[in-house]
């Protein structure tokens, strides 16, 4: 399945994208069997965002037969961060309540979400990351970027690729959110019900598939399989205040893969239907020469 560089030099491999000859800067093929190079790539660890269920580790990510393999599975993990918190007696001053990543005293499933930041980051050029993606109640496989040079959402967020459940409906989505004066989210989103594509091809969640962003400083364009699902408009995408009025898809962005279960967008996840597997073949990225 793993297809070899054809060139030794990274430099040599060529892009075409809208007739500009790009050059292939950095990639990750997984072709290394065990854990991730950790020159390029960054665990979170333990409860992060979204109320979600997972407790990431980096156990839960490994290469394999030329993939990079992201497992969830359903199993207990003690949270070290718990904090107790039974309410208010009468009388007592009145204390703040615990942080939900401190509620849990177990976590019920574990992942793996892993970065480059620190590591790899770059302003224009090509994406393209080739997965094979879990469709399973519970599973939110994502695609992303970020900024560093603001809080999040005026450092900028791409989406490259999500699938989760509106109204418990899956969908794909794609992508970019900036802030406003008040640090607010201000997205462009394109949900695609997730029947346009197995409607198409019964089996496409078998298989695997190519997300692709191009990213020049008048736009963003995201496909799939060549398909155009979104295409952003990089003058409307200016942070209010907060974000110094800058635009943040002006500023290097770095990576993100990983593999969320339930939370806002993930659904409720079916233990039996545990391990889940997110499959990456491969992350490019080019730049013009």
């Amino acid at each position: 399945m793993k297809r070899l560089l054809l060139l030794s030099s990274l430099c040599a491999t060529i892009l075409c994208t809208n007739a500009q000859e790009q050059t292939l800067v950095w990639s990750d093929e997984f072709n290394t069997a065990g854990p991730l190079n950790e020159a390029d790539w960054n665990y979170e660890q333990g409860f992060v965002r979204n109320h979600e269920l997972q407790w990431y580790q980096p156990d839960n990510a490994i290469c394999r037969d030329g993939c990079l393999i992201i497992t969830a599975r359903h199993e207990q993990v003690k949270n070290p961060n718990y904090v107790k918190f039974g309410g208010n007696k009468p009388n007592a001053p009145r204390r703040r309540r615990p942080d939900w990543r401190q509620q849990r005293e177990y976590a019920e499933y574990t992942s793996a979400s892993v970065n480059t930041r620190g590591k790899h980051k770059f302003l224009y050029g090509t994406l393209e990351v080739r997965a094979r993606i879990p469709v399973l109640e519970g599973a939110w496989p994502a695609i992303w970027t970020l900024g560093s040079q603001w809080p999040w959402p005026s450092c900028g967020e791409i989406d490259v690729m999500e699938y989760y459940r509106i109204n418990d409906v899956p969908h794909i989505l794609a992508n970019a959110a900036w802030g406003n004066d008040h640090n607010q989210a201000v997205w462009n989103s394109k949900a695609i019900p997730f029947t346009h594509f197995t409607d198409k091809d019964p089996d496409w969640a078998q298989k695997f598939h190519v997300w692709r962003m191009e990213w020049q400083p008048a736009y963003l364009r995201i496909y799939l399989d060549d398909e155009l699902l979104n295409d952003i408009d990089l003058t409307t995408t200016v942070n209010g205040t907060y974000g110094g009025n800058k635009n943040p898809f002006h500023t290097p962005q770095y990576f993100l893969l990983n593999l969320a279960i339930g939370g806002q967008h993930g659904g409720e996840p079916a233990p039996e239907k545990y391990p889940l597997r997110y499959e990456i073949d491969y992350i490019r990225f080019y730049q013009a020469k």
